[in-house]
């Protein structure tokens, strides 16, 4: 099992910018958390983080045949990019989104996520925790569609 974490525009800045909102861990902190609950959990684990759309869009589409789940924060291409949120339609891939901060709480453009739609869910104000919530997520939805899976080979075979 693999799964793809898609870090958006200034999240390499996590720790640096708007502390008060956003939080003091850094992103390789964030990612090391991440790791070791992939390693715990026998999933592969690969990240990504870009500032430019276009390489957030390819990323995706180059999830499709070598990534079970995707974990994305698009960050502010959340309420602007149709590109970002067709590419998660285009893949079929489970896909759950993340916010640090919770977008709802906050300036009402935010409020509105293009990607999610599109997602099978959605963690938004957990902070950093929301990434943790997003691995126990995505390994249960994984173990989902496996069951289904074999299901559905056994009754064939049947």
């Amino acid at each position: 099992m693999k799964i793809v974490v898609i870090q958006g525009p200034n999240l390499n800045m996590l720790g640096v910018r708007e502390q008060g909102i956003y939080g003091s861990m850094k992103l390789e902190d964030i990612h090391g958390q991440m790791k070791a609950y992939a390693e715990k959990n026998k999933t592969e684990i690969e990240f990504f983080q870009s500032n430019l759309e276009g390489e957030i869009v390819d990323r995706i589409q180059e999830c499709l045949g070598d990534a079970d789940g995707i974990i994305i924060n698009p960050a502010a291409y959340t309420h602007t990019s149709i590109a970002i949120r067709d590419a998660i339609a285009a893949v079929q891939i489970p896909t759950i989104e993340v916010h640090l901060s919770n977008i709802y709480q906050r300036e009402e453009f935010r409020h509105k996520s293009l990607t999610a739609p599109v997602c099978a869910g959605q963690i938004t104000g957990m902070g950093p925790f929301g990434y943790h919530l997003a691995m126990v997520g995505m390994t249960q939805i994984l173990a989902e569609v496996a069951a289904i899976r074999e299901h559905k080979a056994k009754a064939q075979q049947a």
